[in-house]
C-alpha cells in the first residue's frame, strides 16, 4: 500500500512540475510534447522505486537498475502520449480560463497523469523485488 502512495506522490509531483514548466515556457509543438513526456518518464524512472542515489550509496544493486527504469520510462511515457494523441483522438478538455483544447495540450494536467501511471508501475515493481529475506538465511550468517 505504501508503494502505491509513493508512486502517486512521486509521479504526480515530477509530472506536475515538468508539465507546468513546459506550460509556462509555452512549449506547444508536437516534438516538444514527445520530449516532455519522455522526460517525465525518465525522471520518474530515476527517482521512483529505488532512487539512483541509493544505488550509488548502497552498492546492493547497480546504478543501471534505475538508469534502465528511466530509459524504459522515456519510451513508455512517449507511448502513452502517442496513444492519447493519435489512437484516442486527443479528447478535448475544457479549462475555464484556457478554453477547450486537446487534453495533451494541457501539459500541467496530462503530464502528472502520465507520471503517476509510470510511477505506480515502478514503485510496485520495486516493492515486489524487495521481499524480506527469510530468517533462516539471517541465522545462517550469524553462525
Amino acid at each position: 500500500m505504501k508503494a502505491l502512495g509513493l508512486g502517486i506522490l512521486k509521479g504526480g509531483l515530477i509530472g506536475g512540475a515538468l508539465g507546468y514548466g513546459a506550460y509556462r515556457l509555452g512549449l506547444s509543438g508536437s516534438a516538444w510534447k514527445y520530449l516532455l513526456y519522455g522526460a517525465v518518464g525518465l525522471v520518474v524512472g530515476l527517482i521512483a522505486g529505488r532512487p539512483i542515489w541509493r544505488n550509488l550509496i548502497d552498492k546492493e544493486t547497480t546504478v543501471w537498475t534505475s538508469a534502465l527504469k528511466g530509459i524504459f520510462g522515456f519510451g513508455v511515457c512517449v507511448g502513452l502520449y502517442a496513444l492519447a494523441h493519435h489512437a484516442l483522438g486527443d479528447p478535448r478538455l475544457s479549462v475555464a480560463s484556457l478554453g477547450s483544447r486537446p487534453l495533451t495540450d494541457h501539459t500541467f494536467v496530462f503530464a502528472p497523469i502520465v507520471g503517476v501511471l509510470w510511477g505506480l508501475l515502478v514503485e510496485i515493481d520495486d516493492a515486489l523485488d524487495s521481499k524480506p529475506k527469510p530468517k533462516t538465511a539471517a541465522l545462517a550468517k550469524k553462525k
